[in-house]
């Protein structure tokens, strides 16, 4: 038999109103009370009506997510930081992912407006302002993560991939490098672009030229991608001494087939990652990389998105934005080195 509000005033000797407040967390009602009742609700069993509190409030108490795909790692820890925040706050999520196709983005769009979700946060760095508007023009309030269109969107949250790039390409610099290669992927734009824009500065900074033939865009960015790239470099006369590449998965691929040429990292070529998902600290050898803070992105995209949620809408209209960039730092492992005299 479902616990009731009743069940547990009638255990707890106070009147209705007090337990509802208490469980809510209501400021009116002192922390010890508070504490006891909820401790009370606990020990009975009792679960809120998710229906009940829609019908009060006018929301479903759901947020949306909209993922580029669920099976990129460098996604799942972001989605990690969004969950931790949002389900402290009492909020249920609704996950769906678009893999880079705009009728399918559409139609989740579509599908999270019919279920009535309060906000989304888009993950997808190919969601556009025009598919968006099916959102806005139902209230909904939107954040986005490193979106390649984020300069179009009023909220959003993202990496500084330039800076990022920066730090990659000065490391090998300063190993020595002077032949340093760029493999970037075509399908992921504002962050390819910004990742390659990072890379071309460092590269100019040091009064170093960079041959056409070094920077390679291929469409993808996963390992697959990475091994079908080596052979290109292999082929030139004068190969690179180091490869930066868009991600982690892709430079895995690259590890894998220079072990096939009969290649070594770092001795023979030094490589780097970009985002240090959980795989990189396991490759052979262990991958130098950026490291993205991922589940604080997520962490930073759930808590704007709560916030709009938390103000009054007269106070949401008059806001002029967030936009909130943030860091990485380079984690230095065993797959870069000082280049051989």
């Amino acid at each position: 038999m479902q616990v009731t509000v009743k069940d547990i005033a009638r255990k707890a000797g106070v009147s209705h109103s007090t337990v509802s407040r208490a469980l809510h967390s209501n400021p009116l009602i002192s922390d010890d009370t508070t504490q006891r009742i909820q401790q009370i609700a606990s020990e009975l069993g009792y679960l809120p009506s998710a229906a009940a509190r829609a019908l009060k409030t006018n929301r479903s108490q759901v947020l949306g997510v909209i993922l580029s795909n669920v099976d990129d790692p460098f996604f799942s820890e972001i989605l990690q930081g969004i969950e931790e925040n949002v389900q402290r706050s009492g909020y249920s999520l609704f996950i769906a992912a678009g893999h880079r196709d705009p009728e399918r983005e559409r139609e989740i769009a579509q599908a999270m407006v019919q279920h009535r979700v309060d906000g989304v946060i888009i993950c997808s760095t190919t969601f556009s302002e025009e598919q968006s508007r099916q959102f806005l023009q139902y209230g909904v309030p939107i954040v986005v993560v490193n979106n390649q269109a984020a300069e179009d969107f009023r909220y959003s949250i993202y990496h500084d991939d330039v800076d990022g790039s920066r730090q990659v390409t000065h490391h090998l610099i300063e190993l020595g490098h002077r032949r340093i290669a760029y493999i970037g992927n075509s399908l992921s734009g504002r962050t390819t672009l910004d990742r390659l824009t990072g890379f071309r500065q460092e590269m100019d900074a040091a009064g170093l030229v960079v041959p056409e033939q070094f920077i390679l865009e291929v469409p993808g960015g996963g390992a697959e991608q990475g091994r079908e790239v080596v052979n290109h470099f292999l082929r030139l006369s004068e190969r690179p001494t180091a490869l930066v590449c868009f991600n982690d998965m892709m430079a895995i691929g690259v590890l894998k087939e220079l072990q096939n040429a009969g290649l070594r990292a770092p001795e023979d070529i030094s490589i780097t990652g970009f985002d240090n998902i959980v795989f990189s600290a396991y490759t052979n050898p262990p991958l130098t990389t950026l490291d993205q803070p991922k589940r604080f992105i997520g962490a930073e995209a759930a808590r704007l998105l709560l916030e709009l949620l938390n103000k009054p809408t007269d106070q949401e209209q008059a806001a002029q934005g967030n936009e909130r960039i943030l860091k990485g730092q380079l984690l230095i492992r065993e797959s870069t080195a000082r280049l051989a005299r």
